[in-house]
This record gives structure tokens, C-alpha cells and sequence, in this order.
């Protein structure tokens, strides 16, 4: 809960005066009303903070966010495990680095931000959040989306179905090979 933002400090400011500043300024930007929405959905505020990071990873693209967090609503809703590689690469890295492309073996990691060896929100966020993604979070856009394929360019295809989703990606595949 460590809100994402500039922040300046004085030189040997504690780090335990650094959070707190940053948690003072999450609760600013985390209104009542965002709890409100967060119980009308189910959700704690923590589960809210937890999807919205894996967001603020997914998406590249302001416009995209919305029905980025529609499709895991779909697939929380329908108990379907989230698969959402930014947690797979969290987990290989410990929060330390970032694997960008990830393959086959790298998704048998046994960890409980494994988002496709386990069901549900992972444990705790993979990031902190911004504003957009955290709104995203509460108000996804109406979609029926399942699946969605980055396209190499920062943007994303969306899919109802896992047959539309795998022929994208043997294209995408296709179309990389020398």
C-alpha cells in the first residue's frame, strides 16, 4: 500500500518515515468510496490492491486497463485460474527483476503467485498500483473476454474464446520465426 508517486525528501529521512508518507498518501488516494465498491464487489481493499498490481503490469496502455481488469473479473467469477504471466515473472524474480519473455517451463514455477498453477488473487500485490490501475480494478468494463494475447506493440487482442486466443498466438509465433 505504498502509493506510487514523486515524493521529496530531506537527505536521512528513516526509511520508516518514507513509508509512511507513502501509506498516508495511498489512504488519500484510496477514498471511502473506493472500500465502498471494493465490499459491493466482495472484495477486501487488499484484494482490490492485489488485482490492480497485476494491472499495473499487464497493461501498457491507459485505454486498455479497464477490459484488461474485465477479463479477470470474468475469470474469477468463473473460478478459471487468472494466468496472468506478470505474476509468473514475479515470482521467478522475487520482486527483483523482470523476465520479460517468459516460456513453457517458466510457468511450472511452484509458488503461490503462480497465478497458472493456482486459482484466485495471488497472496499479495506484485507492485504498487497507480491511481488508473486501482480504478480499474473497481470498475472494469462490461466485457465477455477470457483471454487476451499481447501484440508485440504495447497493446493487446481480446478474446471470448480459448480457439480465437491460440490461433492469435500461433500467428504471433508463426510471424517471429526468421
Amino acid at each position: 500500500m505504498l502509493f506510487p508517486e514523486t515524493y521529496f525528501f530531506e537527505s536521512g529521512t528513516s526509511p520508516e518515515s518514507l513509508s509512511e508518507q507513502m501509506i498516508r498518501e495511498f489512504r488519500r488516494r484510496f477514498p471511502q468510496g473506493f472500500s465502498d465498491r471494493a465490499k459491493e464487489l466482495g472484495w477486501t481493499d487488499r484484494e482490490t490492491v492485489i488485482l490492480a498490481s497485476i494491472i499495473e503490469r499487464e497493461a501498457q496502455l491507459d485505454s486498455e486497463r479497464e477490459i484488461i481488469s474485465s477479463v479477470y473479473h470474468n475469470r474469477l467469477k468463473k473460478k478459471v485460474p487468472l494466468q496472468a504471466d506478470p505474476t509468473v515473472q514475479y515470482a521467478l524474480s522475487e520482486g527483483r527483476f523482470w523476465k520479460d519473455k517468459l516460456n513453457y517451463k517458466d510457468l511450472e514455477i511452484n509458488s503461490p503467485f503462480n497465478t497458472y498453477r493456482w486459482g484466485g488473487l495471488p497472496p499479495a500485490p506484485i507492485c504498487n498500483p497507480g491511481l488508473k490501475s486501482i480504478q480499474a480494478a473497481l470498475y472494469p468494463a462490461q466485457t465477455e473476454y477470457l483471454f487476451f494475447v499481447a501484440d508485440g506493440k504495447g497493446a493487446h487482442n481480446f478474446f471470448k474464446d480459448y480457439r480465437s486466443h491460440m490461433q492469435i498466438q500461433l500467428k504471433n509465433k508463426k510471424n517471429s520465426q526468421p
